[in-house]
């Protein structure tokens, strides 16, 4: 049990405080804290700026240095992390073993959950790029492209971690002008390439424009180095869903392929002798074969009933 839950809020500040914090249906968008370790090169301090750029305002950054190693010792991670309320951590270092190094990674319950260490080997920055940038807060569109994201255990982990970590607020609907920053990330030979697009709108003499892309940066030419991956019991209790979110199961209705909506009828034993048809001439019954008129039909004989005096 927390501490939260624990402690009595004594005003209604801390009272909206804590309730903020506390365990809700529908989750509140995972921020995410930016920090650089004791030594830093500037090729990571610009490059943690400009991924707290695309983060904003959905990101806190450490300006401080954090004399600290997440894969040897996490503890100020979790610290920070129930500190702020951030699920999500970026970490960047630089030291002759391991240059310009970038550390990726997610907490559940405030515990580490995973952890990716990339190395970048070719960075070029929003500086870089002269055009104009999208609005603050726009949520991206995410593309990926690699079969070694599907095949890979680690990459497949490590698309997971980007989504949550680039994908931003969950909206009902979003209009078409609003799709115009796309994230593009591409597994090609062991190595990981991050590319930051702007969707422009062109006259294409009909209703549906034509598209270009624009690339405003950042530009990232990442390697993986080391990983801390979740045991697969600690994974699934982390994407457990409460009983309230899950879809009611409707019976004897089912979809295939194509989406299409298929329902199953259950029905009583029908007497098709009882059924009634449309009357139509050619199903009518035929009469026997008429009898020849020379003949005298056979007298009918009256009924006679019998009755019984008292």
């Amino acid at each position: 049990m927390s501490l939260d839950s624990v402690t009595k809020p004594k005003s209604q500040r801390s009272k909206r405080f804590l309730d903020g914090r506390a365990p809700k249906l529908a989750e509140n968008v995972k921020n995410a804290m930016i920090m650089k370790g004791g030594n830093t090169s500037e090729t990571v301090s610009n490059a943690l700026k400009d991924l707290y750029a695309l983060k904003k305002p959905n990101a806190v950054l450490y300006k401080k240095k954090n004399i600290t190693r997440p894969f040897e010792d996490s503890t100020s991670l979790e610290f920070f992390s129930k500190k702020t309320d951030c699920s999500l951590f970026l970490f960047g270092s630089h030291n002759k073993k391991r240059p310009n190094n970038m550390i990726f990674g997610r907490l559940f319950d405030f515990h580490v959950l995973d952890m990716m260490e990339l190395g970048i080997e070719k960075y070029s920055g929003l500086k870089d790029f002269k055009n104009s940038k999208c609005p603050e807060g726009t949520k991206p569109m995410l593309v990926f492209a690699g079969d070694a994201f599907d095949t890979d255990t680690d990459l497949r982990r490590l698309k997971s971690l980007f989504i949550d970590f680039f994908r931003g607020p969950t909206v009902p609907a979003v209009r078409l002008a609003g799709l115009e920053h796309i994230l593009h990330i591409t597994a090609l030979e062991d190595k990981i390439y991050l590319r930051s697009y702007r969707s422009l709108l062109k006259k294409s003499g009909c209703r549906t424009p034509r598209i270009e892309l624009e690339e405003i940066g950042p530009s990232f030419d990442f390697v993986v180095r080391r990983t801390h991956l979740a045991s697969d019991d600690l994974y699934r209790t982390a994407h457990r869903q409460p009983k309230a979110l899950k879809p009611k199961k409707k019976k004897n209705i089912s979809h295939d392929a194509f989406g299409t909506k298929l329902g199953r009828l259950h029905m009583q034993k029908q007497d098709l002798s009882k059924l009634h048809t449309r009357k139509m001439k050619g199903l009518r019954k035929r009469r026997g074969p008429a009898e020849p008129a020379d003949q005298d039909p056979q007298p009918k004989t009256p009924k006679t009933t019998e009755t019984t005096e008292a």
